[in-house]
């Protein structure tokens, strides 16, 4: 699967996420990562009721909920948007 060491080459695409605990998001990648961080990054997230977190569903290279009107996408989960812009320049 990988040719060159690392994730160089790699698109990054959202398999499932999940909290697993208090404050914390987890978002699992379809190559295997797994990326950990606090929900006080996405303010949108927190405005989430609790009970409706895990009925989350994707949308385009991202996520979001029935009772969110943001779309969290790879960039800002990943940080480099430079990398991992999905928008035509």
């Amino acid at each position: 699967m990988y040719k060159s060491e690392g994730f160089w080459n790699v698109v990054p695409q959202i398999k499932a996420l999940s909290f697993p605990k208090r404050g914390k998001m987890q978002v699992d990648l379809q190559d295997g990562r797994s990326i950990t961080m606090p929900i006080s990054a996405f303010p949108s997230i927190k405005k989430v009721p609790v009970k409706e977190r895990n009925n989350w569903y994707l949308i385009g290279g991202g996520v979001t909920w029935d009772s969110c009107s943001e779309v969290i996408h790879i960039e800002q989960i990943l940080g480099n948007y430079a990398n991992y812009a999905h928008e035509c320049q």
